[in-house]
């Protein structure tokens, strides 16, 4: 009891006092709710074939156009240190991409090759593959374009994802990964896949893919990011708007109806409340991608001294399985199986 210009102040008896479970590193991790492990993470990976150089992708510190020897090494390094999955994306050749992306439904385009080679010298790695044709078409977008030329034309996407499907399963893919936000196209690729033979082939749908301004430097690094090569494309006719988050957890209903096998959000960290919000109404596994964009401010924020790169990069990892990802897509993987694997 102290007395203070005639006032009297006392300390109250607190029953309640959460700082004791704060209070050394013993009891912290006794009562850590969210653990980062190897087998949350899948890697991105890029491969070309315009030369036989690997090439660095400028706005991506750590990351790389591989070639198909070097993405095999890679690939093999990966699966040693004990991460079990990758996700692969072509970086196409100018001269191989056209206005419908022909090149896509090509056996052996380089995305294809590479599935081929991978399962032939790393075998129990997981392949994804992405179905997509903003890589192969000279106009940047996911799609097949209207005869305007002003708008993706949905129906006739749709049918040339599937075929891409069924030929990346036939090339070893364990993993499809439509990445294109047609209407449809998860009920239509599972029908045709199952019709080729490929019933056992998973898919993962980007079921929650907004129209995001963090994917720049992805487009840099497969080389989609305008028909010009100047400005980015506007994809708002069919990603998903910033500003709908109902919108996105019906878009995953309807994948989950269509024969989905995973689900997925895409970004990762500015779209937490639409992981948990999706979380809540599937029991389906569920992916998010922390996409170029987050890898690159976070490492051009560390290279300016404002922050932690560590630090930041384990944060916004931990943030994202605390949401309800099962899983994660990050640029980061390999080196954050590398940290967990020292300290287990």
């Amino acid at each position: 009891m102290k007395a203070y210009k005639d006032k009297v102040f006392a300390t109250p008896h607190l029953l309640k006092r959460p700082r004791r479970l704060r209070s050394s590193p013993a009891i912290r991790d006794l009562v850590t709710e969210t653990v980062l492990t190897p087998s949350d993470f899948i890697i991105p990976l890029f491969v070309h074939e315009a030369s036989q150089e690997v090439e660095k992708v400028e706005s991506m510190p750590g990351v790389v156009r591989h070639t198909l020897s070097s993405l095999i090494d890679e690939c093999r390094e990966l699966f040693r240190i004990g991460i079990r999955a990758v996700a692969l994306f072509p970086c196409i050749a100018t001269e191989k991409k056209d206005v419908g992306g022909s090149y896509a439904l090509d056996g052996g385009n380089i995305l294809n090759r590479a599935v081929m080679a991978l399962k032939q010298s790393v075998p129990e790695l997981l392949i994804i593959t992405d179905v997509a044709l903003d890589p192969y078409t000279s106009h940047g977008h996911d799609g097949l374009l209207r005869s305007d030329g002003k708008d993706v034309d949905n129906d006739r996407t749709v049918e040339m994802l599937c075929r891409m499907a069924v030929l990346q399963s036939r090339a070893g893919a364990d993993i499809i990964a439509p990445s294109d936000m047609m209407d449809g196209r998860i009920g239509a690729i599972r029908t045709a896949l199952d019709i080729a033979g490929f019933a056992e082939t998973s898919i993962l749908a980007y079921s929650a893919k907004f129209a995001s301004a963090y994917y720049g430097p992805f487009r840099d690094a497969v080389g989609s990011k305008s028909a010009a090569g100047g400005s980015y494309l506007d994809k708002r006719g069919y990603q998903l708007n910033p500003a709908n988050a109902m919108e996105a957890v019906r878009e995953a209903v309807l994948d989950e109806e269509e024969g989905a096998d995973i689900l997925m959000v895409k970004p990762a960290g500015p779209y937490l409340d639409v992981i948990r919000a999706i979380r809540r109404k599937t029991l389906l596994p569920l992916a998010a991608y922390q996409v170029s964009g987050e890898y690159a401010q976070i490492h051009a924020a560390a290279r300016l001294g404002w922050l932690d790169l560590e630090k930041a990069r384990d944060e916004s990892l931990l943030a994202i399985k605390r949401a309800g990802a099962n899983f994660i897509l990050t640029y980061f993987a390999k080196e954050m199986v590398e940290k967990l694997s020292r300290q287990s």
